[in-house]
């Protein structure tokens, strides 16, 4: 079952962000807590939104997402944050649902793309995304300020 994540799904959702942080080796980068993922999912205007996948009634898999905008196609798109499912229920069609959910959003909202980005090295994920028909944005490379880096941007500014 998918639907549409509540307050009460927090942490189960952290879990499962951990879960993901650490098949992907970066489980020393969380920094997510229960109050801050509360305020931002479910805040007086929230800006990121989430999907649950149940079995059994067990929260096993979520889709964190988020709209974007694209001036080349003069309307919004979706950007999936995270996927993730626990690898015990995995091949029983969750990811799948998640995904199409999400497409379901974006068509009936008339949104024109769904985005997101893989690990280079995660190629069970990328067989799974390609089997759905998604394709590999090879000509665009993807770049991030971060911590300092953003403080030392924004002292520029600042100064002018």
């Amino acid at each position: 079952m998918i639907r549409t994540a509540t307050p009460d799904d927090i942490p189960d959702i952290l879990r499962l962000i951990r879960d993901l942080a650490e098949y992907e080796r970066a489980l020393h980068e969380v920094r997510a807590t229960e109050e801050n993922l509360r305020a931002s999912l479910f805040g007086a205007e929230p800006k990121v939104f989430g999907l649950i996948a149940e079995d059994e009634g067990r929260v096993v898999g979520f889709a964190i997402w988020f709209l974007t905008f694209s001036t080349w196609l003069g309307g919004h798109g979706i950007y999936l944050e995270d996927l993730y499912v626990d690898p015990a229920v995995r091949g029983k069609g969750h990811g799948k649902l998640l995904l199409a959910e999400l497409a379901r959003i974006a068509d009936e909202r008339g949104y024109g793309r769904v985005e997101w980005s893989v690990l280079k090295w995660n190629t069970p994920s990328i067989d799974f995304y390609e089997a759905l028909g998604a394709r590999p944005q090879d000509e665009w490379q993807v770049y991030r300020l971060a911590g300092e880096a953003i403080g030392k941007l924004a002292a520029a500014a600042e100064s002018r």
